[in-house]
């Protein structure tokens, strides 16, 4: 697929950055401190996530994660997916990136990859198919990989339900197997080794100030960025 570089304004260039990883891994968290970081490094940045971040969006989200739909056909949970993200680019994403803003994007195209190739074992040229068509080329200049052992991963995310932090009607795909969710992660990690230059491997095991030490320092590398505080 080809890669459309990050634009430029003013001699800065900004971003497109996703965050991937099973359940439980804290992406959510890391988003947060990323961006403080990014805006305290004079970047304007936007935070979003996948799926529901538009109107259209938050509808297509309640089908995909409502554990009611246990019955959702492989098949129309993709293009559900496909959908969700041709209006997320359309809406959000690329005019935040031609606004000049770095974009933070919870989740994008490798988890169709992966939970719906991989895991689902639906044909990944299909897959790559189809992400020609709604990507147009749209691809991120860094993707984080937060790699977790699913076990991990599932006690931290069922114990996020169970207290309140995240809501009960969004917890179809922590209701599927551990067999999945290994699925998932081996599919992860094999993304990570086609595209090294792209994805980076963040150990999500580790406390919170760790973890978002290997993303802080990985930015500072990848896009010489200056903390101004």
């Amino acid at each position: 697929m080809k890669h459309e570089p990050a634009l430029f304004k003013n001699g800065f260039k900004f971003m497109f950055i996703t965050f991937e990883g099973i359940e439980g891994s804290g992406k959510t968290t890391q988003m947060e401190h990323t961006r403080r970081y990014l805006e305290a490094c004079g970047k304007p940045c936007v935070t979003t996530r996948e799926p529901g971040d538009t109107r259209i969006g938050r509808q297509i989200r309640k089908i995909l994660l409502d554990p009611e739909n246990r019955d959702l056909a492989p098949e129309a949970e993709l293009f559900l997916y496909a959908a969700d993200r041709a209006q997320h680019i359309r809406e959000r994403i690329r005019p935040a990136l031609e606004a000049g803003h770095a974009v933070i994007s919870d989740r994008f195209s490798d988890a169709t990859t992966v939970y719906q190739g991989h895991a689902r074992g639906l044909d990944l040229s299909m897959i790559r198919d189809i992400h020609t068509q709604v990507l147009e080329g749209l691809t991120p200049d860094i993707t984080f990989l937060f790699d977790l052992d699913p076990v991990v991963g599932l006690e931290r995310a069922w114990a996020a339900i169970d207290g309140g932090k995240r809501p009960t009607g969004e917890s179809r795909f922590e209701q599927e197997t551990l067999a999945f969710h290994e699925k998932v992660r081996k599919g992860y990690l094999i993304l990570a080794e086609e595209y090294p230059e792209r994805i980076v491997i963040i150990d999500a095991s580790v406390s919170e100030a760790l973890v978002f030490e290997q993303i802080r320092s990985t930015l500072e590398r990848r896009f010489s960025l200056v903390h101004s505080i």
